[in-house]
């Protein structure tokens, strides 16, 4: 099938865009507003974005409840510092609980039984129990194009430097990262999840790093 995706002719009963964008990683990211109080939330578009140096953004969709604009976007804007959690797989349940729409100043990690953690470089917490945790200083929003007849949806691009990165010891073997010993949790269409359970190489013929 083909389909223009400005105007949205695909006829299935839900849009299938972000159900071939797949699988992405989920951002959890974790913020404090001007007075000190949490905010956790995961964003399925995220990823880096470069390596000199360190940087990665979470992108976001619509408004937020009693906010414009959601709250991560918001307290990462007011304070300069937001903390990217990975979600592994025993962790799947309660980052679900940290989507639901809660009131400004509601602390979600709390709320999913979570425990924060200090971090090094950034006042916002870790959650303890996720294996990786990258601080991250603020640099720059960018807001994404108006489709008409969706400005409740507009979206925006929220960009950060990794500025320190937590590694929990259990998950490296041999020098590198064993993503099989932490499964991290990735976001499909729908209401779909997978878990990294599978993991194969292929040599790159001009970086012998990557053997």
């Amino acid at each position: 099938m083909f389909y223009d995706a400005a105007k949205r002719d695909h006829g299935l009963a839900l849009d299938p865009l972000k159900s071939l964008i797949v699988p992405r990683p989920i951002g959890w990211i974790s913020t404090v507003d001007g007075q000190g109080r949490v905010n956790l939330a995961p964003y399925s578009f995220y990823n880096g974005v470069s390596e000199f140096p360190p940087m990665v953004y979470f992108a976001i969709t619509g408004t937020y409840g009693d906010t414009p604009t959601k709250h991560s976007r918001m307290n990462a804007e007011e304070t300069g510092e937001f903390v990217v959690n990975m979600v592994a797989g025993t962790l799947g349940e309660k980052m679900n609980i940290t989507t639901a729409m809660v009131a400004y100043g509601i602390d979600e990690m709390k709320l999913a039984g979570l425990t924060p953690a200090p971090c090094r470089f950034v006042k916002p917490p870790r959650v303890a129990e996720s294996p990786v945790a990258l601080e991250c200083k603020y640099w720059k929003t960018i807001e994404l194009p108006v489709e008409p007849g969706h400005e409740a949806q507009r979206g925006s691009v929220v960009f950060g430097q990794v500025v320190g990165v937590h590694i929990d010891d259990s998950i490296l073997k041999d020098g590198r990262v064993d993503v099989l010993a932490f499964k991290p949790v990735a976001r499909l269409g729908y209401s779909e999840y997978t878990t990294t359970e599978n993991v194969w190489r292929m040599r790159r013929p001009d970086d012998p790093r990557y053997q």
